[in-house]
C-alpha cells in the first residue's frame, strides 16, 4: 500500500495537559528502559535455541520488538509536537477553554459533565473528551448559560452550559 492509498486522518490538535504529557513520557521511559531490554533478552535466548524459522518465542519476540519500536517512535515524535497547556484558570473562568470541566444540560433536564483535553488523552470513562470532538468544538469559548447545538450523526442536540470549572492538576 503506497502512501497515496492510505486514508488521510484529520490533523490532531497539538495540546495536552501536564498530567497527559507526564503519562506519555512515563510510557516512553517504561518501554525504552524496561520493556524493550526484557524483550530483547527473550529474543536473544530464543535465538540461541537454534532454528529460528519454527521458534514461536523468537518470532513473537521479534514482532513485539517492532511494536515497541513503533510506539517509541510515535511517542517521541508526538511529545515533540505537543504544547503543554494548563495548570492555572483563565482570566475569565466562566468561559470554556482547554482543560475545563463543563456541565451541560439538555432540553429534558439531563446533565452531563465533560473535561476538555487533548486528543492523546481523551477517556470517556472519566468524562474526558477530545477538544477535536463535536461537543468540545461546539462549547469552546462559550460561557455559562450559553446555548449550543451539537451536530451528531443521529441528529442535533441542544445543550445549555450550566457550569464551568478549572481544577489544578494533581
Amino acid at each position: 500500500m503506497s502512501t497515496r492509498d492510505r486514508v488521510k486522518r484529520p490533523p490532531r490538535s497539538g495540546y495536552i495537559t501536564p498530567a497527559g504529557a507526564k503519562k506519555m513520557r512515563d510510557e516512553l521511559v517504561q518501554l525504552w528502559t524496561v520493556e524493550r531490554p526484557r524483550v530483547t533478552q527473550e529474543v536473544a535466548d530464543a535465538a540461541a535455541q537454534g532454528d529460528r524459522s519454527e521458534n514461536a518465542e523468537y518470532i513473537y519476540g521479534k514482532r513485539r520488538l517492532r511494536q515497541i519500536d513503533s510506539r517509541v517512535r510515535f511517542l517521541g515524535k508526538r511529545l515533540e509536537a505537543l504544547t503543554i497547556v494548563g495548570g492555572e484558570a483563565p482570566k475569565d473562568p466562566a468561559r470554556v477553554f482547554f482543560g475545563a470541566w463543563v456541565t451541560l444540560e439538555d432540553d429534558d433536564g439531563e446533565e452531563v459533565t465533560y473535561r476538555i483535553v487533548g486528543p492523546d488523552e481523551f477517556d470517556l470513562t472519566k468524562g474526558w473528551i477530545s477538544m477535536d470532538s463535536p461537543v468540545a468544538k461546539a462549547i469552546m469559548t462559550r460561557r455559562i448559560d450559553d446555548e449550543v447545538t451539537v451536530r451528531r450523526p443521529k441528529g442535533d442536540i441542544a445543550y445549555t452550559i450550566t457550569a464551568v470549572r478549572y481544577e489544578p492538576e494533581r
